[in-house]
């Protein structure tokens, strides 16, 4: 009889452990549950940052509708695209532009200028920029630039721009041209967009 309670207690402290080892390993304890919040709030933050690092380089911070025409700028006596021609676009400045049909709202014979310059706001560099003219540029020398040559800028195409250090990338003496267009995307109007040149124009046909 007593081998009999014996082996009864016995079971029984068996079954009580091998319940409750389950019922540990079923459930985190609250340690792991915090240790598994954190690491789920560096990831978001660390996404949030991706993020917005990504954005400082994005040209949809570019001012869509241009401002005033610089103050030097001539008039293009015989542009192939006169004020008011229907042409289509093919540049990708900004979303929503490539392919769209656009109206020239003014053409001037300059210099233009691509860059890579870093924002006054800080971030990464901005390489390759599309279109600075020569007259956008502080205190323009009266020789166009070469590339190589470090310029400060007079341009507020985009945040950041505006009294910014440049590198020459390229340097084109053309007819540049403002145009109004309305953007695939959003549909969204544009006016007075600086600046797309003549080899990124076409007529509507």
């Amino acid at each position: 009889m007593k081998k009999q309670k014996v082996v009864l207690g016995i079971s029984s402290m068996l079954l009580i452990f091998l319940l409750s080892a389950c019922a540990n390993g079923g459930e985190p304890s609250q340690n792991e549950n915090a240790d598994n919040e954190t690491e789920t709030q560096e990831n978001v933050n660390n996404s949030e940052e991706e993020s917005d690092s990504t954005g400082e380089m994005d040209h949809s911070e570019m001012n869509h509708s241009g401002g005033e025409v610089p103050q030097g700028l001539t008039e293009a006596e015989n542009p192939t695209y006169p004020v008011g021609s229907k042409v289509i676009l093919h540049a990708d400045h900004m979303a929503g532009m490539n392919g769209a049909e656009a109206t020239v709202s003014g053409a001037f014979d300059t210099t233009v200028y691509s860059v890579t310059y870093t924002p006054t706001t800080g971030g990464e560099p901005v390489e390759d920029h599309k279109w600075v003219v020569h007259e956008e540029i502080e205190n323009p020398s009266e020789e166009s630039y070469k590339p190589g040559d470090q310029v400060v800028l007079n341009a507020e195409h985009m945040k950041g721009m505006d009294g910014a250090t440049a590198t020459i990338d390229t340097a084109n003496q053309t007819t540049v041209y403002m145009v109004d267009y309305t953007d695939k995307e959003t549909g969204e109007k544009i006016t007075n967009h600086m600046w797309v040149t003549e080899d990124e124009l076409s007529p509507v046909e």
